[in-house]
């Protein structure tokens, strides 16, 4: 039943609109613990990338491919209709926090404060958006600023901030990517023995696409963990 490679997928609209210091794009944050990919099928753009390497930019345009794994602190940048398809691994670990936005210091290291402004509201979520990602280019440009003691710290307290879920990530790692890898040794020991049985237990699935407020920009997401069976 799991996405291949126990991966989850969403198409993204990059934001535009203009942020403070000019630049029409997405809400910087990192993943803890998932590693990104994002497949360009239009427009063009750029990735702002900050780690332990220092800050980068890669353009982008319709057929790149790139992808960055936890740490790297990244931001979308729109340029003229950025779209993008968005793999994510670990299916269910995203969207079950593993995301931390670029909040100014002071707010990353205060858990109460961190989710006050990060959650979106139920009514006037666009200008919530709006305001999210303005708090969060605003650390951004802070931690270019701070260089590499700043960029430690904000590590510190995003791993503070997820700490307490991660015994919780662990069961839907083992639900998902841990099983499909098992899954997959079982499928290569019976074919190694001439055992094609699995085959009969084919299955066609679907996932149709859910819209949400991204980080990045308006999400076309796919439940994978609950799929049709058809």
């Amino acid at each position: 039943m799991t996405f291949p490679g126990g991966t989850s997928i969403s198409r993204l609209t990059v934001y535009t609109g203009a942020c403070a210091d000019g630049l029409e794009g997405g809400t910087p944050h990192v993943h803890t613990a998932s590693t990104e990919a994002y497949v360009v099928v239009g427009g063009h753009g750029a990735l702002q990338t900050l780690d332990a390497g220092g800050l980068k930019e890669t353009e982008l345009s319709a057929g790149s491919t790139v992808w960055f794994t936890p740490g790297t602190i990244h931001r979308a940048i729109n340029r003229g209709g950025l779209e993008v398809v968005v793999v994510m691994s670990n299916a269910g670990l995203p969207e079950a926090g593993d995301a931390v936005m670029t909040f100014p210091p002071e707010i990353v290291a205060d858990p109460e404060r961190y989710r006050e402004a990060a959650t979106l509201p139920a009514d006037n979520v666009e200008e919530a958006v709006a305001r999210r990602r303005e708090l969060a280019v605003e650390g951004f440009l802070r931690l270019v600023d701070g260089g590499p003691e700043a960029l430690q710290r904000f590590y510190a307290s995003a791993v503070a901030l997820v700490r307490p879920r991660a015994a919780r990530w662990r069961e839907i790692w083992e639900s998902t990517v841990a099983q499909e890898t098992r899954r997959t040794e079982e499928i290569l020991d019976a074919l190694a023995s001439g055992d094609g049985s699995h085959l009969l237990r084919s299955a066609l699935m679907e996932s149709p696409p859910q819209e949400r407020w991204g980080m990045c920009g308006h999400l076309r997401a796919h439940d994978v963990a609950n799929p049709i069976v058809h």
